[in-house]
């Protein structure tokens, strides 16, 4: 189960998992405009649903999960993408409406989806939940890249702690939880200058997921596989 999954990371993450042959549930508020996943839903028929989910709305996070459940007993992915990132922000702009909704949107939401799914993750074979972080949201990267982007940076270090709690809280279930630094990924939120193609960034990380094992349960890590400093 992907979130965000109708462009960016999310729509890629949903193309190589159905190229490995996976079944792919895609999660994205406006299903009709999502064109891209509409095409893939045609190219792979009975390999992707496409599920109505607006991340922050608990109502739209439980009919997803139903729709999930009515089709498979167990869920062995689950990757919270959907992320928003508040643009030109500094201390005489810095708005709390701003920032509550980006904690909502890539702090909690993340938490909530997986709440919603822990039976189904119980169920799984090898099941991870994988929570797309950043690098702006280490404490380390960011002594050394100076202020600004506030809401962000902010709330990805908050997700980055709640991966860490939650890991902790499933390790007795044997749901390996992690945080993944997907890079600076050419995608509308990082821009066309960036250093990599969403299908560079997606294929690392993949990578890393399948290799992951409960020793490796509430790290945060690079798309190379490395550990990333906190």
């Amino acid at each position: 189960m992907v979130t965000g999954a109708n462009r960016g990371l999310g729509l890629e993450f949903v193309r190589q998992c159905l190229a490995r042959g996976d079944l792919v549930f895609a999660g994205c508020r406006n299903p009709g405009n999502a064109v891209d996943l509409q095409a893939l839903s045609v190219t792979h028929p009975g390999q992707l649903a496409i599920l109505t989910l607006d991340v922050t709305d608990e109502v739209s996070i439980d009919a997803s999960v139903e729709a999930v459940h009515s089709q498979v007993d167990g869920l062995d992915l689950l990757i919270n993408n959907a992320g928003a990132y508040p643009r030109g922000e500094t201390p005489i702009t810095l708005n709390a409406t701003t920032m509550l909704q980006a904690f909502h949107l890539n702090s909690v939401a993340p938490m909530i989806v997986a709440q919603r799914c822990l039976d189904l993750l119980r169920s799984g074979n090898h099941p991870r939940i994988i929570n797309i972080s950043s690098k702006m949201g280490s404490l380390w990267w960011k002594e050394r890249e100076g202020g600004g982007d506030y809401s962000y940076c902010s709330s990805k270090a908050a997700l980055n702690m709640l991966t860490r709690t939650l890991a902790l809280d499933l390790r007795p279930d044997g749901i390996i939880v992690v945080a993944l630094n997907p890079g600076w990924v050419q995608t509308d939120m990082g821009g066309s200058s960036a250093d990599l193609t969403p299908t560079e960034s997606v294929r690392g990380m993949l990578g890393v997921i399948e290799r992951l094992t409960e020793a490796d349960t509430s790290k945060f890590f690079t798309r190379e596989g490395q550990e990333h400093p906190w």
